[in-house]
């Protein structure tokens, strides 16, 4: 499934702190739903509930409401790890990790038309997923962030740019410690977009950090 965005791709991922009490009338659950109606009034291009917590059935309510606020808009909704969830929700696709199944499997499962996104941390594991069939990586940890540090260190800017000449045209999406100030450096190596957790965490500021990711990309056109 082409991805069919316009670049920058600005993927917001969801920092993953509903726990297993989370239901659909708590906070939590408000916020993020609030979080994704942000995310599209400010065209964000996709959004992942990465929220590991939560059981499948609550998983699933979250995925729902969710899809039924993207639906429509510029923003893909994705579910971290469970396609199947996914695709009962009504979202757009999946992102799976490098402990989910390969994307070929999902590929076979949910036909051309689900989305795949998969989460590299080398060349080879990005260019294994996207001869799997994966419509786009994200790679990473560009720059030093404490949710990714059960990685290593940072994989730096270079490995980014070398994965990017390497993969021509191919969509390659930077994460790790990224800000609105070192978009720029992201994108100058060649990188399709910018993920980020906190870098998207508060809807009050979604769209200013919008707009000054997509001025460093105008800075590089």
């Amino acid at each position: 499934m082409p991805l069919n965005l316009t670049k920058p791709i600005l993927y917001l991922i969801t920092a993953g702190l509903m726990s297993e009490n989370s239901t659909p009338e708590s906070k939590d659950f408000q916020n993020i739903l609030e979080l994704i109606s942000a995310a599209v009034d400010a065209r964000i291009s996709l959004v992942q509930l990465r929220e590991k917590h939560l059981s499948a059935l609550r998983l699933f309510e979250l995925a729902n409401r969710a899809a039924q606020i993207t639906r429509g808009s510029a923003t893909r909704l994705l579910v971290n790890d469970r396609a199947d969830i996914a695709a009962a929700a009504g979202a757009d696709g999946v992102h799976l990790t490098t402990r989910s199944l390969a994307p070929g499997i999902i590929r076979d499962c949910f036909g051309e038309n689900f989305l795949i996104g998969s989460s590299t941390h080398s060349l080879s594991e990005a260019v294994a997923a996207r001869d799997g069939g994966a419509d786009f990586v994200v790679f990473g940890p560009i720059f030093q962030t404490n949710s990714k540090g059960q990685y290593g260190a940072p994989i730096g800017v270079d490995a980014l740019q070398e994965a990017t000449k390497e993969m021509t045209a191919y969509p390659i999406v930077a994460l790790g410690g990224i800000s609105a100030l070192n978009a720029r450096e992201c994108l100058g190596a060649g990188a399709s977009g910018i993920a980020g957790i906190g870098l998207f965490s508060s809807p009050s500021t979604l769209q200013q950090t919008v707009d000054t990711i997509l001025s460093a990309a105008e800075r590089n056109a």
